[in-house]
């Protein structure tokens, strides 16, 4: 009898291509973003469901500030709907929450709440989704050496004293990495803890990634020799 193949720990998503997939309907950019927000629920529920302990979306980035107002306001609401009006409903099914990011930029009221929430996280998730939010994989690694800088570290800084200043600290690097819509890119999603992960770039728009979708990713992921550079 075959053992079966364990899931990947932690998934990092990069949820691209909501707005084509609007245009392509013929619909609202707004619509987009709507849809995409529901794929991303019943995204945690396949994760918890494949034995993924750790999801990481990538929801915002810091260059997403530039799109227009009436887009950067709608997402701002989508945001704080999952923060102050559904976080609890995921709780109750032993989730927990965690924020990456500068938060700082959606308000003062957004992070007091996003912090007493992640206080309050249950101590074994069945499953931990951490949201990207005015992200930038660059600005977080250079966020934590100018902290080493200010603290006057005499000491050498080892790799895992590094990643103990890293807004991921305590969440396992991603095993495998998705991104939809057929760009081939990492966009500054997660540079550091990203470097061994498995890569799948998939021609589909977010709103359109079925779970068929991700249950062949696993396939392939469980089929991949990961060697670690050994």
């Amino acid at each position: 009898m075959e053992t079966p193949t364990p899931a990947p720990l932690s998934v990092g998503i990069i949820m691209d291509g909501n707005r084509r997939w609007a245009r392509e309907q013929g619909l609202p950019t707004i619509d987009g973003h709507a849809k995409g927000y529901t794929k991303a629920k019943e995204a945690a529920e396949w994760c918890r469901d494949a034995g993924v302990k750790y999801m990481i979306l990538y929801a915002f980035s810091n260059e997403n500030w530039n799109r227009s107002q009436e887009e950067v306001s709608y997402l701002t609401e989508i945001f704080k709907k999952i923060l102050f009006e559904e976080a609890e409903d995921f709780r109750k099914e032993h989730g927990a929450i965690r924020f990456i990011g500068d938060i700082a930029r959606f308000g003062a009221e957004f992070v007091e709440q996003a912090k007493k929430l992640e206080e309050t996280n249950p101590n074994d998730p069945s499953l931990t989704v951490v949201i990207a939010l005015s992200y930038g994989g660059r600005q977080e690694i250079l966020h934590a050496v100018n902290t080493i800088i200010k603290e006057k570290r005499q000491d050498k800084v080892s790799e895992k004293d590094f990643e103990g200043y890293l807004q991921t600290k305590g969440i396992p690097d991603p095993d495998l990495i998705i991104r939809t819509s057929g760009e081939q890119r990492l966009s500054g999603f997660l540079p550091w803890q990203g470097v061994y992960s498995e890569l799948f770039f998939l021609p589909m728009h977010w709103p359109a990634f079925e779970k068929k979708d991700f249950d062949a990713v696993l396939e392939e992921f469980a089929a991949r020799e990961r060697r670690h550079g050994k």
